[in-house]
């Protein structure tokens, strides 16, 4: 079986080295051929992880025929992160193995499960988070807080002069540099431009 060895630290003061070498000799152990080593310092929570959308992209190419990992943290960013990528794993055929010999394989009954039980735990943290959000939105207003944009905010300011610019043929791209204004703010003002005409 040839596998990815995937390892991965938050911090730059942590490196890599211990995962590694009980990755390559658990490799060892379990009669694995290492394909390559890939590590890391990144945050789990970050999205731009170089070394892991390799290995995402080796399996796709069924370049190697697993993932090794220590544990299935320095894998996943979140549990519906996990889920997602093992479902990509497995429509690949590639199963995710961590190194207390707990493997992620969604083809057999018991990763399945697994999968159940990841999938109820996603849904418990999004509401959890959901309801975090509501209380703390509402201790705010409670306390006076006024949420969204403030009236004669920046871009409501130069929503007339977009206006008149996007009417004479100019793009966002050039009415954005005109006005000094990010691009997203540009669009986002002619999307509420649209909708006031609309209703008038």
């Amino acid at each position: 079986m040839k596998v990815a060895i995937y390892a991965r630290v938050s911090t730059h003061d942590q490196n890599c080295e211990r995962q590694i070498k009980d990755l390559t000799e658990y490799a060892a152990k379990c009669d694995y051929e290492v394909f390559g080593i890939y590590s890391e310092t990144m945050s789990g929570m970050k999205t731009d992880r170089v070394q892991r959308k390799e290995v995402m992209r080796l399996a796709r190419a069924r370049d190697i025929d697993g993932v090794l990992v220590t544990e299935l943290t320095r894998w996943g960013r979140s549990t519906t992160d996990l889920i997602n990528t093992l479902n990509e794993l497995h429509s690949w055929k590639v199963p995710l193995i961590a190194q207390n010999g707990f493997q992620c394989d969604l083809s057999t009954p018991h990763g399945k499960m697994i999968l159940g039980i990841m999938a109820t735990l996603a849904e418990f943290e999004r509401d959890l988070f959901s309801e975090r959000v509501k209380s703390g939105v509402a201790l705010a207003r409670s306390k006076g807080k006024v949420f969204g944009r403030k009236p004669g905010s920046k871009a409501d300011k130069y929503r007339n002069n977009i206006k008149l610019l996007s009417e004479e043929g100019k793009s966002i791209r050039v009415i954005a540099t005109m006005l000094g204004l990010d691009k997203g703010m540009v669009e986002r003002q002619l999307a509420i431009i649209k909708k006031e005409s609309i209703k008038t």
